[in-house]
């Protein structure tokens, strides 16, 4: 018996995804009328501009604070985000 599914084995990683998340926040946080500045020295520890540059990965838990710092919630943030590149078939299974 097995104990974990297959893809729980190893971290699984989507670029394109990640990217999406990244411009998502960027274009959220432009909307919002903030610098990067702005929301670095409002909320201290996260360094927002080497997430939006993909330089840092993101955990759930920042997106969250994030999101409640934007006034956003996390269904409203993912709303119409894509989790496969569309133009790459492979990535479809």
């Amino acid at each position: 018996m097995e104990l974990f599914e297959p893809c729980m084995t190893k971290q699984r990683k989507n670029e394109f995804l990640n990217q999406r998340v990244v411009e998502r926040l960027k274009e959220i946080r432009i909307q919002k009328g903030l610098k990067q500045n702005d929301v670095r020295f409002e909320l201290g520890e996260i360094n927002i501009g080497r997430i939006e540059t993909g330089q840092h990965s993101i955990t759930l838990a920042t997106l969250a604070c994030l999101c409640d710092h934007y006034n956003v919630t996390l269904e409203e943030f993912f709303r119409g985000i894509p989790t496969k590149d569309p133009n790459r078939p492979e990535e479809q299974k």
